[in-house]
Order: C-alpha cells, then sequence, then structure tokens
C-alpha cells in the first residue's frame, strides 16, 4: 500500500483527472461564456430600459475609439497601398492599386484591424472595470438592490459594441483609402481616373457586406468574453490584471477564427 502511494506521488505519474482537468476546464469556460452571452442577450430585450446606459457605453466604445481606429487606418492604407504599386509596377498593372486597395480593406482589414483596436482599447477597459467592481463587492451590492447587474453593466456594452464596430469599419475603410490616395497617386504617380475607376469597376456591395457582418460578429465577441472575464474575476488587484489580460488574448484569438469561418462561409455563398 505505501508503495502504490509512493509511486501515485511520483512525478509525472497524475491520475485520470489530473490529465483531463485542463479539457474539463476549457468546456466549462466555454458553458460559462455561453450561459452568461445568453443571460446577457435575454436581459438586452427585457423592461426596464436604461439608455443613458447604452449612450455611454457607446460613446466608450465608439466616440473614444475613433482616433486610434483613424491613426491605424490611414497608415493601413499608405502601406497597402505603398506594397501593392511596388509590386504592380514590375508587371506594368499599378493603375489597379485603388481596386487592390479598396477590397482588401473592404473585406479583411478594416473588420479585423478595428476589431483588435476595440480589443486592446475597450475591450480591456470592460475587463478591468467589471473586474473591479466585482473584487470590491460593486457587483453584490446592485444585486442587493434588487438590480440586475447583467442588465445593469453588460447587455448595454454587448450591445454598443454591436452597433459601434460596424461603424467604426466604415470609418477605417474611408480613412484607409484616403491614406492610398495620398501614397498611391500623390507620392508615386499612379493615375488618379484610374485608381478611381478600378474601385468602382471591381468593389461591389457584397464586400461591403462582408466587411461589416464580420464587425458585428466582432463586435460581439469582445464584448462577450471581455465582459465574462470581468464579471467572474476574483483575487483582488491581481486577479483583475489576470481577467483582463485574458480577455485580450482570447478575444484577439476569437476574433481570428472567427474571420477565417465568416470568410469561409461567404466565399461559398
Amino acid at each position: 500500500m505505501a508503495e502504490s502511494e509512493q509511486g501515485a506521488s511520483e512525478p509525472g505519474k497524475g491520475s485520470l483527472a489530473d490529465w483531463t482537468r485542463p479539457i474539463v476546464e476549457v468546456f466549462e469556460g466555454i458553458g460559462s461564456l455561453l450561459i452568461l452571452t445568453g443571460q446577457t442577450l435575454l436581459w438586452m430585450v427585457r423592461p426596464p430600459y436604461r439608455p443613458s446606459q447604452l449612450f455611454s457605453a457607446m460613446d466608450f466604445v465608439g466616440v473614444q475609439s475613433v482616433f486610434i481606429v483613424s491613426l491605424t487606418g490611414i497608415f493601413s492604407g499608405m502601406v497597402l497601398a505603398l506594397q501593392t504599386v511596388h509590386s504592380l509596377r514590375q508587371f506594368g498593372a499599378e493603375g489597379i492599386v485603388g481596386s487592390v486597395v479598396a477590397i482588401s480593406l473592404t473585406r479583411e482589414i478594416s473588420p479585423v484591424f478595428t476589431a483588435l483596436m476595440v480589443t486592446a482599447r475597450a475591450g480591456s477597459a470592460m475587463a478591468a472595470e467589471l473586474g473591479n467592481m466585482r473584487v470590491t463587492e460593486q457587483i453584490d451590492a446592485l444585486v442587493t438592490m434588487g438590480v440586475s447587474p447583467v442588465q445593469y453593466l453588460l447587455s448595454p456594452r454587448m450591445l454598443a459594441a454591436v452597433l459601434m464596430v460596424p461603424l467604426l469599419c466604415i470609418l477605417y475603410t474611408c480613412v484607409g483609402m484616403a491614406g492610398g490616395w495620398i501614397v498611391a497617386v500623390q507620392m508615386l504617380g499612379v493615375d488618379p481616373g484610374n485608381f478611381i475607376a478600378n474601385v468602382q469597376n471591381y468593389v461591389v456591395m457584397r464586400d461591403f457586406w462582408m466587411g461589416e457582418i464580420k464587425a458585428c460578429a466582432f463586435g460581439f465577441l469582445i464584448a462577450a468574453i471581455a465582459c465574462r472575464q470581468g464579471y467572474i474575476a476574483s483575487g483582488g488587484a491581481k486577479g483583475v490584471g489576470e481577467a483582463t489580460t485574458r480577455a485580450v488574448v482570447h478575444s484577439a484569438v476569437g476574433i481570428l477564427i472567427a474571420n477565417y469561418v465568416i470568410t469561409n462561409w461567404m466565399t461559398d455563398l
């Protein structure tokens, strides 16, 4: 008996439960996320409605992200145009740079980069704020007062993210096209008529809707993941920091995975 106990305590000889614990924790996390997200969606359509909370969240997620999204957008468009012109000029096809930049921004770059910027700025702040409210028992105080913390704190943030990320995506595309125009036409001498004509000829509404559908999905993911991580935070300041880190990492991974899934789905339509 003593020998068996000694063998069980040796390094690298854990029980089956020890080996399966990480897998179980992953599925528990996914289940917890789905349950909390479902509750958030249900409370979103139930009274009482608090428009002030929604407008405040829209200002935080959308308006306060305009600068960083615009800054990222203009330099992304400039770099994309710079690389595209130099690559296509070898084949005498630099005239189509406008369509290449427009399609790249509209379909892929704008929704993905916008979502990543919102994750870094707003998603991390959501997780940190909610986590701080959890560890300081402010969420428990809401429950004591008979107010649903899910409806009061989570639902406005999720709706605001779904509404504002697509608008920021449009802003990113417009600013990126402006940056592409400056580099391609003003700096590298691409014919402006060809630049505009190719944008009009090759960019269709399907490209626009692909980007907007992605942006809506990404906004939903950002809010769901960030709110969940902040809502379940524990362990004081250290726990809040860890929850914030998890929110950013999980949101970024979720955005990239969802981007592939939606692109594959919409390409086959």
